[in-house]
């Protein structure tokens, strides 16, 4: 038995509901009145006690501070990655997300015997564009962010990072 044209019809007009209403509620929320705070200055290098990313496919061993995790009152996450590689090279890079609209910025790197130098290009970039670490949306999709907004607090953002994350809805950071 086929369907009617009319009940064909309906269920393509409900699709298009769904998907619209979708798209609504996963969509970044942009404020026009937001505004960044001052980034507060990045702690001193740790290279112990780091809570260790699993980045397959990557030479460089990753893990984040979780002593450098803040929430900022702009709703920003702020935090220290670390980068080691085999031959023993390290490397930090103090960045932010901001989970409201995706993206994330790196504001210095620490560099071997330079210390802390401030990005030359900090500026706001997409989680997904090329180019953009990949570790960085790693920790938004599973610490950083719940949904659009930052997570609980800066020892819960580092739990789940750590992979013990309590059961709660995540959708995908754009």
């Amino acid at each position: 038995m086929r369907p009617s044209i009319s009940k064909v019809l309906l269920c393509l007009s409900l699709s298009v509901v769904c998907a619209s209403v979708q798209a609504q509620l996963f969509a970044p929320t942009i404020d026009p009145d937001w505004r960044e705070a001052a980034a507060p200055p990045p702690p001193p290098i740790r290279t112990e006690g780091l809570v260790a990313l699993e980045m397959p496919g990557s030479q460089l061993r990753f893990g984040v501070d979780p002593a450098s995790i803040q929430i900022g009152k702009d709703g920003v996450v702020n935090y220290v990655v670390v980068a080691s590689s085999s031959s023993g090279a390290v490397n930090g890079m103090y960045e932010g997300v901001r989970c409201a609209t995706g993206e994330m910025k790196l504001y210095a790197r620490n560099l071997p015997g330079s210390g802390w130098v401030p990005a030359k290009e900090a500026e706001w970039r997409p989680l997904h564009s090329q180019g953009m670490s990949r570790h960085s949306l790693l920790i938004a999709r599973n610490g950083a962010c719940v949904g659009q907004a930052p997570n609980q607090s800066p020892s819960q953002i580092a739990r789940d990072l750590q992979g013990n994350p309590e059961y709660r809805f995540r959708p995908e950071i754009r």
